[in-house]
């Protein structure tokens, strides 16, 4: 449970093609691709910064 096989992706791209027509398809794509690299690029420059410590002091 949890992966996608071949034909379920199969099935997905003609539910896609149904809905958004063959014309929509390479932009959807296209601002998919971009939406997950820029997610990347927030995550990687995430993990780069570092983290800093509260101020709080106990007394």
């Amino acid at each position: 449970m949890g992966k996608i096989g071949a034909g379920e992706l199969v099935i997905v791209l003609i539910i896609a093609l149904v809905i958004f027509g063959p014309s929509k398809l390479p932009e959807i794509g296209k601002a998919f691709g971009k939406s997950i690299r820029e997610f990347k690029d927030s995550v990687n420059k995430a993990d780069d910064e570092p983290v800093e410590k509260d101020s709080y002091k106990e007394d």
